[in-house]
């Protein structure tokens, strides 16, 4: 807390220029007991920061001085006004926990230190959001947030961070200079909700509207000047009311005492905006607050209220027996004067206890310094046990942690969130007990991998070390590399997140899957050489066996599950055997322009024996090509086949047009056997279901390999067709059986 966004002008001094300061004080337990502590404070902290000035201009031990007495204001003991001075010492010492800590106990050492800690990261913040767009911003606003909510285990850490923001929205209006927009919306947006949520009421609204002030500076001043156009009838008519309401109580023997309440000019704004009012609408809503003794004589005035006065009764609250969440409590209501019977101008009223009265002003900061108040509490407020007033102040700062995690239960942000910064200021959220490597995947998955070294706050330190709220983490990364198998040992404590912890078994498990895949690669390439076969491009070999890629067929070849012989059937023949009858003989033309029922036609030349190519089996209407062969004829491939543009590209000069024949009218359509080839999720009768679709739809199936590895089923039916379109429809029918991930024709 030293500054809100400054640069130290002043050297920081070294641990012997403190040893002048008296240490007579300080006691074994390193708690001293020190009488006169605030001016103590005051005289330690201003050698070091009498002459250094805050980049908004205000001289730091002035700042201090205001702060210490908005902390008074706020009902802060003397030991927390000290506080204030002490913050501002630590930027000045180069050991400032151990030397604060001989001076005025560890308590306050370390509420001084994460309270500057704190403070920087703020800083840190605001410059990076202001490098990013709206969103990056909006998320850095959040983050701060939750960051504030992490260091808050302490409130008085709340406390000082509220009362140095208001002083610095105050010196910037009396000054007539702008505070940065940062300052201002971090201010309104982070701020003013957690006064709020504590519910003390004044900071709140004096936040509120300073901000605005500097956000919607035209709009302010507009609404100033209206409220000042009227002031003095307005005030004239609030004293009237209040004097008579006021008297009027006294006569029924409930002890009131009335005042008027002042609106502020953000509320005015919101509401206008909010109900889409004029400002005359807003304004004629004037505001008394009734203090009187207890609850019973809360309700006996607002009787009284509601039967000499008009009633609104849409505006009625009871906060009194439905308290807010922040522990407010009081009556509102709206009523309406009668002016020669008709109703008049709006009148806005709260009643409330005495008790009720300083809870709205100071909320939960009567319970802010509940490690020093024991069982005779603080400031008027009895507290049964330090734990009880433990809980009481963690209650809000809990309700408003609920409040930005939409109200999910277990996701508490004291308990098992930290938040760190990178080099460049952005904050990164990180589970309780992270380490650098933790903070490396969280930034990028590569940056994880690649981490070989950490500098946390500027000072090297192992992978292995917990990390604290507001540090800054910078990663030494190699060139390239991959992470240490020790990362995964939980004893050697180098990973906290389990994302960080998958993402370093995802890459273990990608590098064995890597070496499987190279062993198999070179298991297929050795066996296409042994054939001749090099010129094949293996996507066309891994489709044919009915593999989604090359890589999935080297990597169940790498792990032995599937056999290099299912490969060597492919191959072997890439022709026709030299029996005859071993392809399937359909026609020998006998010109270019006839042909008989349903066959090929060689265009051009006649008389020359033809028959389908078994490793591709072609059909009507697929487009065909010939290669004449050595002894046996025209063999028919597809012209897509791959052992056909092979044979193409070693004898160009073999290859020859062929076409399909034509039907004769009334003959029985010729046959052709074709392949199919099926994935599946192997499960029990799904052979059978694969083959009541083939029988539904009238296909011959005359041939059925199947194989299944690890749950998946790779099925190959050999099916005769008249018509290749025809199959495509079958197929589709065929990928609708439950668990078919694909079926297509080889």
């Amino acid at each position: 807390m030293k500054r809100e966004s400054s640069s130290l002008q002043t050297a920081p001094l070294s641990d012997t220029a403190v040893v002048d300061y008296p240490l007579s004080a300080a006691t074994a337990d390193r708690t001293p007991v020190i009488e006169n502590m605030l001016a103590r404070a005051r005289a330690f902290a201003e050698p070091l920061i009498a002459d250094e000035k805050l980049d908004t201009g205000e001289n730091t031990l002035a700042h201090a001085d205001a702060v210490a007495a908005i902390v008074a204001k706020m009902g802060g003991s003397e030991a927390m006004q000290a506080a204030s001075y002490l913050v501002y010492s630590c930027q000045h010492l180069n050991r400032p926990q151990e030397v604060i800590a001989k001076v005025f106990g560890d308590n306050f050492a370390a509420l001084a230190v994460e309270t500057t800690k704190l403070v920087r990261v703020q800083e840190q913040a605001r410059s990076a959001s202001q490098g990013h767009h709206i969103e990056g911003a909006g998320a850095q606003t959040e983050n701060v947030r939750k960051m504030l909510l992490a260091f808050s285990r302490d409130l008085r850490v709340v406390m000082l961070r509220l009362a140095s923001r208001l002083q610095t929205l105050r010196h910037a209006a009396a000054s007539k200079q702008p505070a940065p927009e940062s300052v201002a919306r971090e201010s309104l947006q982070v701020f003013a909700p957690l006064a709020n949520r504590l519910g003390i009421w004044q900071v709140k609204w004096e936040i509120e509207d300073l901000s605005f002030r500097f956000i919607e500076p035209e709009t302010y001043k507009l609404i100033a000047r209206l409220l000042d156009e009227k002031r003095i009838e307005r005030e004239g008519h609030i004293e009237q009311l209040r004097s008579e309401l006021e008297r009027e109580l006294q006569a029924e023997g409930v002890h009131a005492t009335v005042q008027g309440r002042p609106k502020n000019i953000y509320s005015i704004v919101k509401k206008m905006r909010g109900k889409s009012l004029d400002f005359a609408q807003v304004f004629d809503i004037l505001a008394l607050r009734v203090v009187v003794a207890d609850v019973k004589d809360c309700y006996a005035a607002l009787a009284w209220v509601h039967t000499h006065f008009q009633p609104i009764d849409e505006e009625f609250d009871d906060y009194i027996a439905r308290p807010k969440p922040n522990g407010y409590q009081s009556l509102h209501t709206v009523v309406r004067e009668l002016v020669d019977g008709k109703p008049g101008k709006p009148i806005e009223i709260q009643i409330r206890t005495e008790e009720m009265h300083d809870h709205a002003e100071h909320g939960v900061a009567a319970h802010w310094a509940y490690k020093e108040a024991g069982h005779k509490g603080y400031a008027g407020v009895w507290a049964s046990g330090e734990y009880d007033a433990k809980i009481a102040v963690l209650r809000q700062l809990l309700a408003w942690e609920r409040d930005l995690s939409g109200g999910l239960q277990g996701q508490g942000l004291f308990d098992d969130r930290i938040y760190v910064l990178t080099p460049d200021a952005a904050i990164v959220e990180l589970p309780q007990g992270a380490t650098p490597v933790d903070f490396a995947y969280t930034v990028h998955t590569t940056l994880g991998h690649r981490c070989r070294g950490a500098r946390v706050d500027g000072a090297m330190v192992p992978l292995n070390t917990p990390l604290s709220n507001g540090q800054t983490v910078e990663i030494i990364a190699a060139k390239e590399g991959g992470p240490s198998r020790d990362w995964l040992n939980a004893e050697l404590g180098y990973l906290a997140s389990h994302r960080a912890r998958a993402k370093v078994r995802a890459w273990f498990n990608a590098q064995i899957t890597h070496e499987t895949v190279a062993r198999g690669r070179e298991a297929v390439e050795k066996l296409l050489q042994r054939e001749g076969k090099t010129a094949m491009r293996l996507e066309d070999l891994a489709s044919q066996l009915g593999f989604k890629s090359a890589d999935h067929l080297f990597e169940v070849v790498g792990k032995d599950e599937f056999s290099l012989r299912n490969i060597e059937t492919l191959l072997r023949p890439p022709e026709p055997a030299s029996n005859p009858d071993d392809g399937v003989q359909i026609k020998k033309a006998r010109g270019s322009e006839k042909s008989g029922k349903g066959g090929v036609l060689v265009v051009g030349v006649s008389s020359l024996m033809t028959q389908l190519a078994k490793c591709c089996k072609p059909a009507p209407p697929d487009a065909i090509s010939g290669f004449v062969t050595r002894g046996h004829g025209v063999s028919v491939h597809r012209s897509d086949c791959s052992n056909f543009r092979t044979m193409a590209a070693r004898d160009g000069e073999r290859v020859i047009d062929v076409e399909w024949g034509a039907t004769k009218k009334g003959g029985d359509a010729p046959v052709y056997a074709v392949d199919v080839a099926v994935e599946a999720a192997d499960r029990q009768g799904l052979l059978r279901d694969i083959s009541d679709v083939f029988a539904r739809e009238k296909m011959n199936v005359i041939g059925v390999q199947t194989q299944s590895v690890k749950g998946t089923a790779w099925m190959t039916f050999t099916v005769e067709i008249a018509d290749a379109a025809r199959l495509t429809q079958v197929l589709g029918i065929v990928t609708a059986v439950v668990g078919v991930r694909s079926a297509r024709r080889r």
